[in-house]
């Protein structure tokens, strides 16, 4: 485990990060967080760096702020430079586990120690079987599939390799004595059904190793986002003209310019949809769902002179004279 966190330290130092020599924790005081917490704090003696800890109270039972200043006690008891509590309120749409998702996130970006500096979290390979197999079910397409980056700034995530029973050991071999939330335990969430239903049940049917198989899958599938992403960026500097040239007009969106649309045809769809979706999220289409993806798609691929497809936040996406653009209507 200490090996993990010392070569993600390391991969990510030559990224530029950790220049400013403070690395945070975020920890739950469960046992995964807590045995990454005490690697951390172990491996980062010798080159010097400082270890925050951020505890997040998501409020969301009775006694979570004793729960929270629990977990930090035990944060100072492993030798942590600084510690804080961070409360947060889990408002929002998407269900609860989607909203406190949210608001734990922001909370930990907002108080990084320094904007170079890594919050690492302690997603263990169980948990990227478990974000697979959450992509395949709801066919949400390759990038999610390809499950989360060890490195992905400011998030790193040394334990992707590690797994639960892994982290539970190494508490017990410190002492340590892990946090259990009972939302971990409740059926009504899908990640927790994942857990003590379905993968069990694809162990006993496939005789094991289901986890691990599922992380080498994820793997691999980002090697090939990333090497696809690469040759898209290349090929959206070739097809796409800078706002300010002739582009805009009349309810245009400012600094979004306009695709060649004939040039970007001529390319798999792989590419061209990779192309689209930079260019709707950079135009502030939130949200961007593979269906909407496909329909914008249909004005390269599949054109017959149909009319424009109509987006959130007001905005419609328009082929006209052979180039794509994007315009912001009337509300």
């Amino acid at each position: 485990m200490r090996l993990a966190v010392r070569q993600l330290l390391a991969d990510a130092r030559r990224a530029g990060h950790l220049g400013s020599g403070v690395v945070a924790v975020a920890c739950s005081g469960g046992a995964d967080s807590l045995a990454l917490a005490a690697a951390a704090r172990q491996v980062t003696r010798r080159p010097g760096l400082a270890v925050h800890g951020l505890v997040v109270d998501h409020g969301l039972q009775p006694g979570s702020a004793e729960v929270a200043g629990w977990a930090a006690d035990q944060l100072r008891q492993l030798g942590l430079d600084r510690v804080d509590v961070l409360t947060v309120a889990v408002t929002g749409p998407g269900g609860l586990e989607a909203a406190a998702r949210r608001a734990r996130y922001a909370a930990l970006r907002a108080a990084l120690p320094a904007p170079d500096a890594l919050v690492l979290l302690g997603h263990t390979l169980d948990d990227q079987a478990e974000t697979v197999l959450l992509g395949l079910g709801r066919g949400s397409g390759p990038r999610s599939i390809a499950g989360m980056r060890a490195l992905d700034a400011p998030w790193a995530r040394p334990l992707l390799g590690v797994t639960r029973a892994q982290t539970g050991a190494a508490c017990a071999a410190l002492g340590l004595t892990p946090w259990t939330d009972p939302h971990n335990l409740d059926a009504r969430f899908t990640r927790v059904r994942l857990r003590t239903e379905v993968l069990p049940l694809l162990d006993e049917v496939l005789q094991g190793g289901v986890a691990g198989a599922l992380a080498r899958t994820a793997a691999q599938l980002r090697e090939d986002c990333d090497t696809l992403d690469g040759l898209a960026d290349q090929l959206f500097q070739r097809v796409c003209r800078p706002a300010g040239e002739g582009t805009g007009g009349v309810g245009g969106v400012p600094g979004v310019g306009e695709l060649d649309a004939e040039q970007l045809g001529r390319e798999p769809a792989a590419l061209r949809r990779r192309v689209l979706r930079r260019w709707l999220l950079a135009a502030g289409v939130p949200e961007l769902t593979d269906t909407q993806l496909r329909r914008v798609d249909a004005l390269v691929g599949e054109w017959r002179g149909q009319g424009g497809v109509w987006l959130p936040s007001s905005l419609v996406t328009r082929r006209v004279r052979g180039r794509l653009r994007i315009d912001r209507t009337e509300s």
